[in-house]
Parts: C-alpha cells; sequence; structure tokens
C-alpha cells in the first residue's frame, strides 16, 4: 500500500514540478496543464498499441508536450491574451486533438501493454515487485530533479528563472521575454505530458478526461512542499514540490479507504483538494508573519544588546 502511494505520488511530482514552473517560476497561471496531460498519456498509448517501444513513445509525448506549451504562450505574448485564457483555449482545443489522437476513441487500455510497468517490477528480481517499483520511480523523479537543477544553475536557466520576478531585468540584459517565456511554458507541459505517459503506464489506460482536476492537484503539492521546507535553493524547491505531491496521494488515500468514519466518500475528493488548497495557503501565511514577527524581535534583541 505504501508503496502504490509513493509510486503515484511521484509520478504525479513530476506533473507538479511543471506546475511549479509555470506558477512560481515564470508566474504563469497556465491550465494548459489539464489538457496537455491526457495528451501525454493518449500519445504514449497511441505509440504503444502502434508498434512503438516505450521510450520513444515518452519522448514523443513529451514532445506533444512541448509543442502545447509552446502554443499557449505564443497566444499570450503574440495576440496579447491573458495566460489564463490562453490557457483555457490550448486546454479547449486539446480534448479534440486527444480524440483524434485516439482514433476517436476515449479511452484506450492497455492490459498486457504495460513495459514500463513490467521492466519497474523486475529491474531487481532480488526485491519484491511492490519496492522494485518504487525504487525506480524514486531514481527516475530524482533524476529529473537533478537535471532540472542543473539546468536552472545554466545562463539560460537563471534567465528563465528572473523573468517571473522581473521581466524588467531580463529585458536590460538583452534578451527576449518572448523566448524565454515560450521555452519555460513548453519546458513546464512537456514534464507534464511525461507524468501523463508514465500515468497511463501506471493505471493501464489513458483517458480523455485524465487531466480532470491536475491543475489543482499540482497546485496543492506545490503549497504542500512549501509548508514543510522554506528554501530559496531551487533543488530543494523541486524535492519539496515531489514531496507535497506523495503527501497529497497520500491524504487523499486515507479519505478513499478511511473516510467512511467522517462521512467523507469518493464524490468529495474534488472538495477536499480545493480545502487543502485552501489550507495551506492559509497556514503559509501565518508561517510567513510568525516568521516575520521573529526575524523583527530577533533584530529589536540585537540593538538592544549593542545599545548596552
Amino acid at each position: 500500500m505504501i508503496e502504490a502511494i509513493l509510486v503515484e505520488g511521484l509520478i504525479y511530482g513530476i506533473l507538479a514540478m511543471g506546475v511549479f514552473i509555470t506558477f512560481r517560476v515564470l508566474d504563469f497561471p497556465d491550465l494548459t496543464v489539464e489538457g496537455s496531460f491526457p495528451l501525454g498519456a493518449a500519445v504514449a498509448a497511441a505509440c504503444l498499441t502502434g508498434g512503438i517501444h516505450f521510450p520513444a513513445a515518452a519522448l514523443i509525448a513529451v514532445a506533444t508536450g512541448a509543442i502545447a506549451g509552446s502554443l499557449t504562450a505564443l497566444i499570450h505574448t503574440g495576440l496579447k491574451v491573458p495566460p489564463l485564457l490562453a490557457g483555457i483555449v490550448v486546454m479547449t482545443g486539446l480534448y479534440s486533438i486527444n480524440l483524434r489522437v485516439m482514433g476517436g476513441r476515449s479511452n484506450i487500455q492497455l492490459i498486457g501493454n504495460r513495459p514500463l510497468i513490467s521492466f519497474s517490477t523486475s529491474w531487481l528480481p532480488s526485491l519484491p515487485p511492490e519496492v522494485s517499483s518504487a525504487l525506480f520511480f524514486s531514481l527516475l523523479a530524482v533524476l529529473l530533479m537533478v537535471l532540472l537543477d542543473l539546468f536552472f544553475h545554466t545562463e539560460f536557466g537563471l534567465t528563465l528563472g528572473a523573468l517571473g520576478d522581473n521581466i524588467k531585468v531580463v529585458i536590460a540584459s538583452g534578451s527576449n521575454p518572448t523566448v524565454f517565456k515560450v521555452a519555460g511554458v513548453a519546458l513546464a507541459n512537456s514534464l507534464v505530458a511525461l507524468a501523463g505517459a508514465l500515468a497511463s503506464q501506471h493505471h493501464g489506460f489513458a483517458d480523455v478526461n485524465l487531466g480532470a482536476g491536475v491543475v489543482a492537484l499540482g497546485l496543492a503539492s506545490v503549497m504542500i512542499g512549501e509548508l514543510i521546507l522554506r528554501t530559496n535553493r531551487i533543488g530543494v524547491q523541486l524535492l519539496r514540490v515531489v514531496l507535497g505531491a506523495i503527501i497529497f496521494k497520500a491524504i487523499l488515500f486515507a479519505a478513499r479507504f478511511y473516510g467512511y468514519i467522517a462521512g467523507i466518500t469518493p464524490n468529495d475528493l474534488r472538495l477536499l483538494t480545493a480545502l487543502m488548497i485552501v489550507l495551506s495557503l492559509v497556514l503559509g501565511q501565518w508561517k510567513s508573519r510568525l516568521q516575520d514577527q521573529r526575524a523583527q524581535q530577533a533584530a529589536l534583541r540585537r540593538k538592544a544588546e549593542e545599545a548596552l
């Protein structure tokens, strides 16, 4: 049970990293995620049923996610459409595209065609399948975090990070903010599409409605992570996002299987997600105020000591 929560949390943690890049790094509220997540699942499933091996299918899914993200950013920058509206437009269009990718079907079953899950449960034959799978997805998530950390320490990555804080600094450095915004949103949605491809393997199917609510899931993961770790280091920020996704999935699992004690049903999980986001915001603001008060008290104590 714990291994299953960990695996699902790690997969959705990759999605949450994409949400983190748009919402926190770029300050770009992007709803494309709800379309690019099922897009990644649909493309991967269609490729697998068409005889393409999973690594190639995952790369194709990543590329299509990047295209979807680029389209949203270009609509925003080229047509001066607000980010939320640009994301809604692309997300709406992706629904029909996902249906076309899946051959007009709303669902593709992958029973007996889950090579990634077969590999993850057998690559360490000395361990139980559940433990082997959890370790595999843990290493995959760590690899992505390391690569992203290295990327954000490059000149391009540093400029991308500065874009969300102060666009004037990017312009003053002679860089084109449009290029960086398109690249950032493309990167975020490529991660989301990869998570969709992994989720299709984990669930054993791809569905056109697989993306419903994933933006809220990603935001909840980001905010829960910010509650448990306070840092300015991008590598640790990515880690806390993944930890937040694991905690979020554990809470949903507990609500789904033990919520009957409090009268919670599976129909209430969306409401629970919304409440967790609000609670995370409230606790985050309270924590920030408390830390500010402590900093002010420490500064006053230092002044008092210097006066003596």
